[in-house]
């Protein structure tokens, strides 16, 4: 069977990876999106011409605190299994990891595990990261709680879920289990690779940002890149147009009293403008929506495209001169996404924000901002700003009043946030992880590439850098449109799949099995 013959199905997870703040909601919101569109768009609910079985979905029992063994409490953590494709009980499984959001049915039914698994008779099985979607603990998100939420957290409950799930369907001792997943997901799945070897036995890893940084200014580095791309419909046109447009929205900030008062009515800011942080707050959600752009740009469901965007900020040809032209192009981007997410507001004032993230109840439709701010305060960081000179934005919000959200919530020094993020570095190795079996995939138009591997660091490091491709492409669907660099990095990951599992057939015949 060759990579053409199969459908490739998915995203699975898109949610930004930015710290939660307005210009990060959005960006999660986006890529909710994306996901839910393509969902209800049933783009390849069928692997083959026989009806597919509906996902199992099922429960763990996992210990709240699983490096305490004197703890006895537990939390259920939530799990979906595809096991239509199975073969054997010595075959492999193929474990797509959940990262900062919920895990549907979809999750088994299409990406990267869904799509291989009739090649190699795979069992599919999907698991929930603690502390998003349905896998909350009980008592809520409180500081007390929040304290049991982190990567190495969550890579315990991988390793305990690998060892349950392999006595309740029965797998076999030798039977290879290869993690997939995307953004901070992928992260993960390489990750359990290097630490649990011996358990896992391959990663696929997509747009993984593995180096944790405290000011993500290369994400708006690449914002701009991409706006001038020619190949995906940018040019340096476009990022004039763009950077003249923030600059009027900055001019009407200063001005204040009605052009003030229009800004805000225009460009869907609810609540005052008359402070310098919900101002920032604003500019940061303006920034976030034309990132958003190359982020997803060219996935199905994606509210605006890199192409979409330049046409709307370059469209006003017969007054291209006016300052005033690229602000209304970007007045009707604002208006064509907060349309497609159902908003009525673009962003809000800086005190309902976090008055929000302090709220401790599980938000049943929400994707987990509380929990995410907490990690990047925690963990990760990657707070983008616009304060190299060449940023074509805004210099608000600037990185200490994303610092402050922190402080503001949790109460975290910026000195502690510092420290997390070298110790992550330090505790996972950052761009260098040395893992073995692991594949890193990434697109050179999304952002996040730049925290990712994109250099081979051995023959058993591998990575694909696809040229044009946005965050976690590869694991979109299949489209007649789909460039050949696409088609080609598919096929390379499916023939990584295949020298993996044929290492393993190889170990299990040595083995006796």
């Amino acid at each position: 069977m060759t990579i053409r013959r199969i459908l490739w199905l998915g995203p699975l997870l898109l949610a930004s990876l930015w710290g939660s703040s307005a210009p990060a909601s959005l960006l999660r919101r986006l890529g909710e999106h994306i996901q839910q569109f393509q969902e209800r768009s049933g783009l390849g609910l069928s692997l083959g011409p026989s009806p597919v079985a509906f996902p199992k979905e099922g429960w763990l029992e996992q210990p709240l605190d699983p490096f305490n063994a004197s703890d006895r409490r537990f939390f259920l953590q939530r799990y979906w299994v595809n096991d239509q494709h199975r073969a054997s009980q010595d075959g492999p499984v193929f474990l797509l990891l959940g990262g900062e959001g919920s895990l549907g049915p979809g999750s088994v039914m299409r990406g990267h595990p869904a799509t291989l698994a009739p090649v190699w008779g795979a069992l599919v099985i999907s698991l929930e990261h603690r502390f998003y979607g349905l896998s909350i603990p009980a008592g809520g998100l409180d500081m007390a709680q929040l304290r049991f939420l982190s990567s190495r957290h969550a890579l315990a409950d991988v390793i305990s879920a690998r060892l349950t799930l392999s006595r309740l369907f029965n797998v076999s001792s030798s039977s290879p289990w290869i993690c997939f997943g995307g953004s901070y997901a992928g992260s993960l799945a390489a990750w359990a690779r290097l630490k649990f070897p011996h358990l896992i036995f391959a990663s696929v890893a997509s747009s993984a940002p593995v180096r944790a940084v405290l000011d993500f200014s290369e994400y708006n580095n690449v914002v701009s890149r991409s706006l001038m791309n020619t190949a995906i419909g940018g040019s340096p046109e476009c990022r004039a147009a763009a950077s003249a447009a923030f600059a009027e929205v900055k001019r009407r900030l200063r001005a204040g009293g009605a052009a003030q008062a229009a800004l805000r009515a225009e460009l869907g800011a609810c609540g005052s403008l008359g402070r310098s942080e919900d101002q920032a707050e604003l500019l940061g959600t303006l920034q976030a929506l034309v990132g958003g752009a190359v982020q997803y740009d060219g996935q199905v469901g994606a509210p605006l495209s890199v192409r979409q965007l330049c046409g709307l900020l370059l469209g006003d040809r017969d007054n291209c001169s006016s300052p005033a032209a690229p602000y209304r192009g970007l007045r009707r981007a604002v208006q064509v996404v907060t349309r497609s997410l159902g908003q009525r507001c673009l962003s809000f004032s800086r005190a309902e924000t976090v008055t929000q993230l302090r709220v401790t109840e599980p938000q049943v439709s929400g994707v987990g901002d509380r929990q995410w701010l907490y990690q990047t305060c925690t963990e990760f960081g990657y707070y983008v700003t616009c304060e190299d000179p060449g940023c074509p934005f805004s210099q608000l919000p600037a990185l200490p009043s994303q610092l402050d959200l922190c402080e503001q919530v949790f109460g975290l020094s910026t000195s502690s946030i510092a420290k997390a993020v070298a110790q992550t570095n330090s505790y996972y190795g950052g761009q260098t992880p040395g893992a073995t079996q692991v594949l890193f995939v990434n697109g050179d138009t999304d952002p996040w590439h730049v925290l990712s591997v994109t250099q081979a660091l051995g023959p058993s490091e591998a990575v694909l850098l696809i040229p044009n491709a946005s965050h976690c492409l590869d694991m979109a669907p299949e489209r007649p449109s789909d460039p050949p660099s696409l088609l080609l990095a598919r096929q390379n990951i499916f023939q990584q799949l295949q020298t993996w599992l044929q290492l393993a057939k190889e170990s299990q015949v040595r083995s006796g099995v």
